[in-house]
């Protein structure tokens, strides 16, 4: 159900993060003049079920989407926007986000991004999607003044780097997550009138309840004063979401036979 989207490959490989295609490092001297047209609709989220998230935002996600975790080695939290690959539930027939539903920071720093130039660099430069088509040269919201940032391309650039900050705490996040040995592979189980059979949903990660409940008391007390127990509950409260996302499934694909 729920997949670890690709990421920029540690070794260098150009194996870039979803909904980027090909990312260019914003210069004053090849982008004199660039602006930033508005995006005009949401559609390039069209195609996933399944979006990063930080950990600074799962107080507001709990209250839209199921939060998961993805698998493999470095497993990210996951907002849950469909339960079947390649199916975003919230982008409607007018290709725009559906209206109060929260947008994760994830889609909203998009076409930029801070990257690395090279794989041996420690400073991150600020970069965009040239394949998004939002960065041009007629586009009326100018990135640059002369050779200096706009404002505009300043608060591109703050809210780029408070994203990786929050990137950062997520990893370390995750990382206690591992120490404590809390994840499992997840289950949910739907039964429902109409359905031949249950349907069942796999390809995730969740919290262990009992894992938790079992805890020492010095381990539980590090989690309350780090103020991991509060997300690990904002992630477990959220499962309940499941629930309804199956049933703005159902709907869907019912609407459309």
């Amino acid at each position: 159900m729920a997949s670890t989207p690709p990421t920029q490959g540690s070794s260098g490989q150009n194996t870039l993060p979803l909904f980027y295609s090909n990312l260019v490092p914003l210069s004053s001297q090849q982008h004199a003049g660039f602006g930033l047209k508005t995006r005009d609709d949401m559609a390039f989220t069209k195609g996933t079920h399944a979006i990063p998230v930080t950990v600074d935002e799962f107080t507001v996600v709990q209250r839209h989407y199921p939060i998961v975790f993805g698998l493999g080695e470095n497993p990210a939290p996951l907002a849950l926007v469909g339960l079947q690959e390649g199916q975003n539930l919230y982008v409607g027939a007018d290709n725009m986000w559906e209206a109060n539903q929260y947008v994760p920071a994830f889609v909203r720093r998009h076409p930029f991004m801070l990257a690395r130039l090279q794989p041996t660099s420690e400073e991150l430069s600020l970069c965009f999607d040239d394949g998004a088509g939002l960065v041009t040269a007629d586009a009326e919201q100018k990135l640059f003044d002369g050779t200096d940032p706009s404002e505009l391309t300043k608060n591109v650039l703050q809210f780029c780097e408070q994203f990786e900050q929050a990137v950062m705490r997520t990893r370390a996040f995750m990382d206690e997550l591992a120490k404590f040995d809390l994840l499992m592979d997840g289950e949910v189980t739907i039964n429902r009138e109409g359905l031949d059979q249950p349907a069942v949903y796999r390809g995730f990660r969740m919290v262990s309840e009992e894992k938790l409940q079992a805890l020492r008391g010095d381990q539980a007390r590090k989690l309350v004063q780090s103020g991991m127990l509060g997300l690990i509950y904002a992630h477990l409260f959220s499962l309940a979401l499941i629930s309804p996302l199956f049933e703005r499934q159902f709907a869907a694909s019912t609407a459309s036979k």
